[in-house]
């Protein structure tokens, strides 16, 4: 735990006890005929004097919130997964590759500035060549920066007005070192796409509300890195690999959740 987090819960220990030890000292003073108003000093003194002798309290606190903390996202996953399926599933915004009508859905948050997702690219290709039954939906997550932002905006744009080029576009782009917003034009280009309409596409207000939806789903799964794949209502972070991803695929269609 970082010092600055152990601070913190210090902090916070001692606004607690404080407030649980001022009553027994006004009591104490009340006894000893005080004035019956607190000393400050002398409560923090109290606290400071039993944090010292009881720093152990400060790992339970520690557990303690960790484990709050990771109850009350568990909680906000669910809901977000009742409340935000068709985002998440099905959203006009996303690209969706292999099997449209497939029997299970494989969401991908990706930034292609990521060094990770570059790698899984060849995880979910193997996927789409050996699964035909798989629907794979993309997201556009940019969190590495402006470069990753406007070379998103542009991959969307792509996928609006050339969505048989999509996958194509998506390839070279993740093979690009250093990702742009230049690299993607220019990549679109020489897969000889119309440039008025992509500029179009690219100032089009519903291409911004595609990258505000992700991080929106993002935000309210939890979901703060890439590559990230959700299936079966079911996270996980970080590029897996291909046997990890068939597994919980074929676990999706044998009982209907990764793990069965």
């Amino acid at each position: 735990m970082s010092p600055s987090r152990i601070f913190a819960l210090a902090v916070a220990a001692i606004a607690g006890l404080g407030l649980f030890l001022l009553p027994q000292y006004l009591v104490a003073q009340t006894a000893s005929g005080g004035a019956g108003s607190p000393d400050k000093a002398a409560i923090e003194q109290i606290v400071r004097d039993y944090l010292l002798e009881n720093p152990e309290i400060l790992r339970e606190m520690a557990d303690r919130l960790q484990k709050k903390d990771a109850a009350s996202a568990e909680v906000a996953r669910e809901q977000t997964f009742k409340s935000a399926s068709s985002d998440i599933y099905d959203s006009e915004h996303q690209v969706v590759l292999g099997n449209p009508k497939g029997d299970v859905t494989l969401v991908e948050f990706f930034d292609y500035n990521c060094g990770y997702c570059k790698q899984a690219l060849a995880d979910t290709e193997e996927l789409l060549k050996s699964d035909p039954n798989l629907r794979l939906v993309l997201k556009e997550f940019p969190v590495l920066g402006q470069d990753s932002v406007d070379a998103a905006r542009v991959a969307v744009a792509v996928s609006k007005q050339a969505p048989e080029k999509y996958l194509d576009f998506h390839r070279k782009l993740l093979a690009v070192d250093g990702a742009t917003g230049s690299a993607a034009i220019e990549i679109a280009k020489d897969l000889g796409l119309d440039m008025k309409k992509v500029s179009e596409a690219i100032a089009d207000p519903s291409t911004e509300e595609a990258l505000v939806e992700s991080h929106r789903i993002a935000s309210q799964l939890g979901i703060n890195g890439t590559p990230t794949y959700v299936v079966a209502d079911t996270i996980l972070p970080g590029a897996v690999g291909t046997k990890t991803l068939k597994q919980v695929i074929g676990n999706a269609r044998k009982c209907g959740k990764a793990q069965c």
